[in-house]
């Protein structure tokens, strides 16, 4: 990320008084008790597989097939009229980032044009007209989309990016920037092949632009915001991380993504020496980190980082590692260890002596363990602190499998299909090279497109037929 020469604010605390008030500092958004999210969250899992087993034996309809114990998806994916109700996806998050509003209660912008030709001054209908807008947007796809972005996306609050319906892989450079903002979702679209971009002008909101430096070429950068929810997207092959979140950002949910073919995955925080991450709190829940992975997902710098159910299928060389005592709280999760006998370990401290890192709260709790995979925790007393937390028992990892089933991006071009918003037509924009096939999006199957009901059908024309009208000056 950015270069340690680029923070100046720790270096200019002369004072020890000054020092200790700093380290005592809260960032906007942080809870004051992460351990009763986390057990919060454990209470809406067992609360969705207790409804599940419970509906299996006293129902044989669709709602009760539909239900997987995964609170997030149980919560809008088994209603046959989601379509109408997208905006409940917002009720539905779970963890830190449980209160990111997105664009809930904003209208509908729907992406009509595919193009990103001119990063300052962009065309009503495209992705970025709509994410530098002001106002609350609920922003949706009515076709099978490619963005290839000439440079950072770079979002304004209040927005939801709901690829839910439709086929969307955003690519090049960038690709998506989340800088001093808060409540954003992005759910149900592909992520992959973003590479560095800048030293150009971007326009982040309609009365603002300004010159950005060369970018890192992650797939979503969360820098200095709060109040994220990442979930249902794929994400792969981009030249820095995936995610990466830094620079004071927290109330973060990283949820239902699945993984793939890169590096070094997810970096939570900036430096070990950049104190106000001590805040951060992220949530990272039912991810299938999947094939061709090496390394951080995530590694941690300070904060709160939370572990919960996930599929971590095999690594290169670590699993989750950190530096600058950060907390790690991992709980349900499946650890398969790769073949490597001198890679069998899940977890990594960082340039960091044992008797520095044997006091952090590193801990392991039902967490399954394959192929050799091992935990080495760490931290005197942590069990006290841990006690809340554990009142209320994470879900036993063997049933990884049903909770992260659907991991990625759904419907169309994802790796299971039975969502269909939209009238699925051709791969607008899509080419026929090997740059974007599926196994590079982490979907490995092609599925069968839904028909339209005629209430789905007339929705989608009328909102269609307005698209033009939302956000343009004659019409507000």
């Amino acid at each position: 990320m950015l270069s340690g020469t680029c923070i100046v604010l720790i270096s200019l605390l002369a004072s020890f008084s000054l020092a200790k008030a700093y380290l005592n500092l809260t960032l906007p958004g942080q809870h004051p008790n992460p351990d009763e999210v986390v057990q919060e969250v454990h209470r809406r899992v067992n609360a969705s597989i207790v409804r599940r087993q419970m509906l299996q034996v006293t129902k044989r309809d669709q709602f009760s097939s539909c239900l997987t114990g995964n609170p997030i998806d149980d919560c809008w994916k088994c209603d046959p009229d989601w379509p109408s109700n997208r905006q409940r996806l917002a009720d539905c998050a779970i963890g830190f980032g449980q209160y990111a509003l997105g664009g809930k209660g904003g209208e509908y912008y729907i992406v009509t044009d595919s193009s990103d030709d001119d990063a300052v001054n962009p065309k009503p209908g495209t992705l970025r007209y709509a994410v530098i807008q002001p106002e609350p947007l609920w922003i949706v796809f009515p076709s099978n989309m490619l963005i290839k972005l000439s440079q950072e996306l770079i979002f304004n609050s209040y927005k939801t990016l709901d690829g839910r319906g439709a086929n969307v892989h955003i690519t090049g450079g960038g690709c998506i920037t989340l800088q001093y903002i808060s409540n954003v979702i992005i759910h149900n679209v592909h992520i992959h092949h973003c590479v560095p971009s800048g030293n150009t002008n971007v326009r982040s909101s309609p009365t603002h632009y300004g010159y950005r430096t060369k970018s890192d070429g992650d797939g979503i950068s969360i820098f200095g915001s709060k109040d994220i929810w990442v979930d249902h997207c794929s994400l792969s092959h981009c030249k820095d991380g995936l995610i990466d979140a830094v620079m004071g950002s927290t109330g973060i949910t990283i949820s239902n993504n699945y993984f793939s073919n890169h590096n070094e995955v997810m970096l939570l925080g900036h430096s070990d020496d950049y104190v106000p991450d001590t805040g951060m709190q992220v949530t990272i829940a039912f991810n299938h980190f999947g094939e061709n992975l090496v390394q951080r997902m995530p590694r941690c710098r300070r904060g709160y980082i939370h572990v919960v159910n996930n599929d971590f299928t095999a690594w290169e060389m670590y699993a989750i590692g950190g530096s600058g005592n950060p907390t790690i709280n991992s709980q349900g999760n499946r650890y398969t260890a790769p073949t490597n006998r001198n890679a069998k370990e899940v977890t990594k401290r960082v340039d960091t002596e044992e008797g520095s890192w044997k006091g952090w709260n590193w801990r392991s709790e039902g967490d399954i363990m394959v192929n050799g995979a091992f935990f080495v925790a760490s931290g005197a007393g942590v069990e006290i602190k841990y006690e809340k937390a554990y009142s209320v028992e994470p879900k036993s990892a063997v049933l990884i499998d049903q909770l992260i089933m659907h991991a990625g991006a759904l419907g169309v071009g994802g790796r299971d299909n039975n969502l269909g918003k939209w009238n699925t037509g051709p791969n607008e924009g899509f080419d026929s090279g090997p740059d974007y096939e599926d196994e590079m999006s982490g979907s490995s199957m092609s599925m069968p497109m839904q028909p339209l009901s005629s209430t789905s059908i007339l929705f989608t024309f009328l909102i269609s037929f307005s698209c033009f009208c939302i956000l343009s000056p004659n019409c507000i």
